[in-house]
């Protein structure tokens, strides 16, 4: 009699097939998108001959990375589907997150370029861009998007679709994180964010933001941290901790990622074995058995040369990024203080000298630079519309010690960025009061060839920051800027950033008693017609009282997308490398760190002031025009001829901010004491607290589109001011009144402001336009000023640039936290740029 199968074996035995089905289907896939050479785009050097770089070997792989277009890269999807498809369920979320890192790191495409001293990249190559489906399982429609679109555009291949549409968003598209935030919202938060009152990062990005900073971060070797990792699972008590089953899957999942990133060193090693030995060039042999030797080090133990060092601070970028998409992508914080004691050893033994350092800086300017920012679609495209993945380098300041931190490393840096000029990594300068001139003066130098980099940074002031929201002063001389603007203290303190907030766009709905005017839909409180408000004072109490309605709304939201961020997407890589989740076992995304902060952004500070000052001047103070008349010139968009008379008393005869005009700036601070208190200290479901800065990316443009005229003279849809600089052609006092106003902002009760000024080069050049560019920094922060940058580049270029783009594609201008070509940029953001005043001494 033969054998009968039971229900339950032709039950498995039918999952068993359909398993291997998918994984099949998933290999073939994986052969298909492979098969792909990366794409190439045009620039301004046509060979790499003329390409800029120390040397040949310099200029030929920063020409492959100017010259390679970006594109999708489907392997990371596929495979960690795989992953899932093999393990979910049957270990808990922490392991299958380092599972998927591991498998990824394990089985994804690797290659060493011609002539390349750092190895490793994020995709299968230079300018591949990995996809995490986990966050935000992207449509055939944002795909299409993605190829199609002008600016910040990803070659998506018919392959690519195919793995889309047949494997990710079968398994994906229910799973992505941004479904269960989407549906988690209330209907209130989702009008406000349809309305564009403030954007969410979790949207299709996960939390991250932080920086290599604490010892083990910085110089363990990864057997060491691993010996760590095993000590506290050892340690466990499972008698009287209640939470000792989680921590033990959290801490394996550590583990796990851990040997990710060891097979990863190992398999580099070993493809650069395999090359020496093929290799025909003694010279370019014995460059490769280095490299070998490098990866072997570094994947088990501590760097031991400044080359070294490099290659580990490399493979952790690359877990850090690839893990999850972080966005504002992790950096190497103090490379100029981690890097000096490497330096002066090697030079000394005679491994090393100055040429070949910057030589190998060079070659890591060009990793960062071969790894997009992920591809991004909707409003989260609006909210940062570039390449870069914010991967922000500070350099100087002070030591941990409290004593100056410029050094022979940080000159080399600066040269570094001087000489590849690219828009990452995102390159700043903190300047404190113990930086020397000499090194202030090279800073400005290279600032004043007009590209936007670096930006300058002011140390004490950032100190004051950490201090201020609870770090101990070794912690917080230990932090900085990363990002735009945003301060942290790295390696010990986890601080996400949740979204943008649009201060301008909260009167529209005040001056409408709780109604968008371009929907019609109330979705704020009904606070009153403004046409019956017999004074500014109740005028701006209904602005306050809209104001913390909706950062109400804003802040239950993104607790709640923090909490599904933590359930489902647990990071242990970056937790093994952020202090004290080994010691807790918890996530960096559910309160493992040291420190815990969430941000909000607050965006257009400049409009909101002068949309204020505009009402209380022109309708409570001087009585030019009545409430009813400045809302109907607002309803039409200032149309007409008495809403042109309207327009030019606004624009023209009202105090502003930018001017050191108390009247206007009493009103800016007014406004940001009372952001800052309605966010600061709210518990962010991390162990920690809700803080405020000032920046806007490219939101200033989306908030401007979505927000009508203002009572300032804006037109409606045009960009509100960006961080915190005052609006467009409103400052005509010069640079010096320009930041006093800034100054009367309190930035330590903040997590960063980010101040963009624009000079001609006429107006700085020379010794004295040094020295003036200089003392306008020092002066700066001595008042107490987080950040400035500069666009050093006349108006009329920036026009014909814009007319003929081809003639620029290597132009390079300054947006918000970062610089980006110009070519890159939407034409809202070009006539933006263009319109900001340009100052002069």
């Amino acid at each position: 009699m033969p054998d009968i199968e039971t229900p339950a074996a032709v039950c498995n035995g039918g999952f068993a097939k359909l398993h291997n089905q998918a994984l099949a289907a998933i290999d073939a896939a994986l052969v298909a998108v492979r098969s792909h050479a990366a794409p190439t785009r045009v620039t301004s050097h046509a060979t790499w001959e003329d390409d800029r770089g120390m040397n040949e070997r310099v200029k030929r792989l920063r020409h492959q990375s100017e010259t390679t277009q970006p594109y999708l890269d489907m392997e990371r999807a596929l495979i960690e589907t795989a992953t899932y498809l093999e393990h979910e369920g049957s270990v808990s979320t922490p392991e299958l997150r380092g599972m998927v890192l591991r498998d990824y790191f394990a089985k994804k495409t690797i290659t060493i370029e011609p002539g390349e001293l750092i190895v490793g990249e994020k995709g299968r190559g230079p300018q591949a861009a990995p996809t995490f489906p986990e966050l935000c399982c992207h449509t055939l429609d944002d795909m299409h998007n993605m190829n199609d679109r002008e600016q910040v555009n990803f070659c998506v291949t018919a392959d690519d679709l195919a793995a889309q549409e047949n494997i990710v968003i079968p398994y994906w598209s229910a799973r992505a994180s941004r479904e269960k935030i989407m549906r988690a919202q209330t209907p209130a938060w989702h009008d406000a964010f349809e309305a564009g009152i403030f954007t969410e990062f979790y949207e299709q990005r996960a939390g991250g933001h932080t920086c290599l900073g604490s010892e083990r971060g910085v110089s363990a070797g990864f057997d060491e941290i691993r010996a760590d990792i095993q000590a506290a699972i050892d340690s466990l008590d499972y008698m009287a901790d209640e939470n000792a089953v989680s921590k033990r899957d959290e801490l394996s999942g550590m583990l796990i990622a851990l040997d990710a990133v060891t097979i990863l060193a190992e398999r580099y090693a070993e493809l650069a074995e395999r090359m020496a030995a093929e290799e025909s060039d003694a010279a370019r042999a014995a460059e490769l058995k280095q490299v070998a030797e490098n990866c072997r080090t570094v994947a088990h133990g501590r760097p031991q040369t400044f080359w070294q060092w490099i290659q580990r601070y490399w493979f952790i970028h690359l877990a850090i990024t690839s893990e999850t998409n972080p966005w504002d992508a992790y950096t190497p914080g103090r490379l100029d203080q981690h890097l000096i004691p490497y330096y002066r050893a090697d030079v000394e033994a005679g491994r090393l000298d100055r040429e070949h350092a910057l030589e190998l800086l060079e070659c890591l300017w060009v990793k960062f630079n071969n790894q997009p920012a992920p591809p991004k679609v909707g409003v989260t495209l609006k909210e940062s519309g570039t390449y870069s993945d914010f991967a922000n380098i500070n350099t100087g300041g002070i030591t941990p010690e409290g004593a100056d931190g410029v050094n022979e490393v940080s000159y080399l840096i600066l040269d570094c960025m001087d000489e590849m000029m690219f828009i990452q990594p995102n390159s700043n300068v903190q300047i404190s009061r113990k930086t020397p001139r000499r090194f202030l003066l090279r800073a400005c130098e290279v600032a004043r060839a007009g590209w936007g980099q670096p930006a300058f940074y002011n140390t004490e002031e950032i100190v004051d920051e950490l201090l201020a929201a609870g770090k101990s002063l070794s912690d917080a001389r230990r932090g900085g800027s990363s990002g735009c603007v945003e301060t942290g203290c790295w390696g010990y303190e986890a601080y996400p950033l949740t979204g943008y907030f649009n201060l301008p766009k909260i009167l529209e709905i005040t001056l409408h008693n709780g109604v968008d005017p371009c929907t019609g839909k109330r979705i704020g409180l009904a606070t009153g017609d403004p046409r019956g408000f017999a004074t500014y004072e109740e005028l701006f109490e209904a602005y306050l009282a809209q104001m913390r309605y909706f950062i109400d709304i804003k802040v239950r939201g993104s607790n709640v997308n923090t909490q599904i961020c933590a359930r489902e997407n647990p990071v242990p890589f970056m937790s093994l490398m952020t202090e004290d989740c080994i010691a807790r076992g918890q996530d960096y995304n559910a309160g493992g760190a040291r420190y815990n902060t969430t941000y909000l952004q607050g965006v257009g500070i400049g409009s909101i002031t002068d949309a204020l000052a505009s009402l209380k001047c022109n309708v409570y103070d001087e009585h030019r025009m009545t409430m009813d008349e400045l809302m109907d010139a607002l309803d039409s968009d200032f149309a007409g001829e008495e809403g042109t008379r309207i327009r030019g008393i606004v624009s023209r005869h009202t105090p502003k901010y930018g001017n050191d005009d108390d009247y206007a700036d009493d009103i800016m601070r007014a406004v940001f004491d009372a952001f800052r208190d309605y966010v600061t200290g709210r518990p962010n479901m991390r162990r920690g607290e809700w803080r405020v800065d000032m920046l806007p990316t490219t939101c200033h443009i989306y908030f401007g589109e979505v927000t009508g005229a203002s009572p300032s003279g804006r037109r409606a849809g045009e960009p509100v001011s960006d961080g915190i600089s005052p609006e467009a052609h409103a400052d005509v006092c010069g640079p010096t009144a320009v930041i006093a106003s800034c100054a009367k902002m309190d930035h330590a009760s903040t997590g960063g402001t980010l101040l963009n000024q624009k000079f001609a080069p006429a107006a700085i050049e020379g010794e004295r336009g040094l020295l003036n560019l200089a003392d306008l920094v020092r002066t700066y922060f001595d008042m107490g000023g987080h950040h400035i940058q500069f666009n050093i580049i006349d108006r009329a270029t920036l026009i014909d640039a814009r007319e003929h783009p081809e003639n620029y594609r290597d132009l390079i201008v300054r947006v918000a936290g970062f610089s980006e070509k110009w070519c890159n940029l939407g034409r809202e953001l070009q006539d933006e740029i263009i319109n900001r005043t340009e100052q002069g001494f």
